[in-house]
C-alpha cells in the first residue's frame, strides 16, 4: 500500500539551509523572551517594544515553518515568496533594533541595584537577541535574488530596500511625534507630507507584492514602481534641503543643542534624528532607483 503521509509533508522546510535558519530563529526567539519574562524583566516603552519584537517574530516564524512543512501555504491567497522575503527583512531590522535597545537600557556591569541574578539573565537575553538577529540576516542572505535568477520581487535588492525605507520612515515618525515642533513652519509640514506620502506608497507596493495582486492592476505595476521611486527621490531631496534649514539655521531654529534642553525631551534632538534619517532614506531611494533598472518583476511567485 502506498504511503499517505510522505507526500503531504515538506521535509526540506526544516532540513534546507533556510529551514535550519528558521528553526534557529524560533529557538533563539523563544529563548530570548523567556529569559526576559522569567527573570530579566523589562519596563517602559523600550522594554515593551523589545518584547513585542521577539514574540511577534517568533509567532510569524512558527507560522511560516508550519505552513511550509505541511504545504498549507498553497491554500493562502498570498505570494508566498514575497511574503517570506518581506518578513525576513522586516524581522532582521526589528531584531537588530531590539538587540541594541535592550542591553543599552537594561544591562549593566554591576549587580546593584537589580541583583546579580537579574543582571546575568539580562546579559544572556542580550546574547540570544544578537544571535536572533544573525539568523534572520542569514535568511535574507540565503533567499536574496541571485544574478540572472527569476525570483520574487521582495527578494530582490529593490524589494528588500522597500522594507528598509518603510522601517526608516517609522523611525522618522517616532521622532516627529516626540515634540519635534514640525508644525511651526509650512516648510517643515511639507517635509512631514513627503515622509507620509512616500511611506504610504511604499507600504502599498509591498502589500500588492505580498498579496500577489499586481497582475490585477489596470496599470503596469513595474513601470509605476520605477516612476514612483524617481518621484520619491525628488521629494526626499526637497525634504533633505528644507528640514535642516528650518531646524538648524539660526534664522529659524538653533544650530546647536540648547544647553537647558532636557535629555529625552528636547525638540532639537528629535529634529536631528529626523534630519539624519531623512538622508538615510534619500540614499535608500537612490539605491532603489538604481537597482530597479536591473530587475525583472514576477508577480506569480
Amino acid at each position: 500500500m502506498e504511503s499517505t503521509g510522505g507526500p503531504y509533508l515538506n521535509t526540506a522546510a526544516v532540513t534546507s539551509p533556510v529551514g535550519i535558519a528558521r528553526l534557529l530563529q524560533m529557538t533563539f526567539g523563544c529563548t530570548t523572551f523567556s529569559l526576559v519574562a522569567h527573570q530579566g524583566g523589562f519596563s517602559a516603552a523600550y522594554g515593551t517594544f523589545c518584547m513585542f519584537v521577539w514574540t511577534f517574530c517568533f509567532a510569524i516564524t512558527v507560522f511560516i515553518i508550519t505552513c511550509e512543512f505541511t504545504h498549507l501555504h498553497s491554500c493562502l491567497s498570498l505570494s508566498w515568496g514575497n511574503f517570506t522575503a518581506a518578513f525576513a527583512m522586516l524581522a532582521t531590522l526589528m531584531s537588530v533594533t531590539a538587540a541594541v535597545i535592550y542591553p543599552l537600557y537594561f544591562v549593566q556591569v554591576g549587580c546593584y541595584p537589580i541583583g546579580c541574578e537579574v543582571r546575568d539573565f539580562r546579559i544572556a537575553a542580550s546574547v540570544f537577541a544578537g544571535l536572533l538577529f544573525v539568523t534572520y540576516a542569514a535568511e535574507v542572505f540565503l533567499t536574496r535574488a541571485k544574478p540572472g535568477q527569476v525570483t520574487s520581487y521582495m527578494a530582490t535588492i529593490s524589494g528588500l530596500l522597500k522594507i528598509v525605507q518603510a522601517f526608516v520612515a517609522c523611525i522618522i515618525f517616532g521622532a516627529l511625534v516626540n515634540d519635534s515642533q514640525y508644525g511651526k513652519y509650512v516648510a517643515t509640514q511639507w517635509c512631514v507630507a513627503v515622509y507620509s506620502f512616500c511611506f504610504v506608497v511604499t507600504v502599498m507596493v509591498v502589500a500588492f507584492s505580498v498579496t500577489g495582486k499586481t497582475a490585477l492592476l489596470w496599470f503596469p505595476f513595474e513601470r509605476s514602481v520605477v516612476i514612483y521611486t524617481f518621484g520619491a527621490v525628488l521629494l526626499y531631496v526637497s525634504a533633505a534641503v528644507i528640514w535642516p534649514v528650518f531646524c538648524f539655521d539660526s534664522k529659524y531654529g538653533s544650530p546647536r543643542r540648547p544647553s537647558l534642553c532636557a535629555k529625552g525631551k528636547c525638540p532639537w534632538d528629535s529634529q536631528l534624528v529626523i534630519a539624519i534619517f531623512t538622508y538615510v532614506n534619500l540614499l535608500l531611494y537612490v539605491l532603489d532607483l538604481a537597482y530597479s533598472q536591473r530587475i525583472r518583476f514576477v508577480s506569480h511567485l
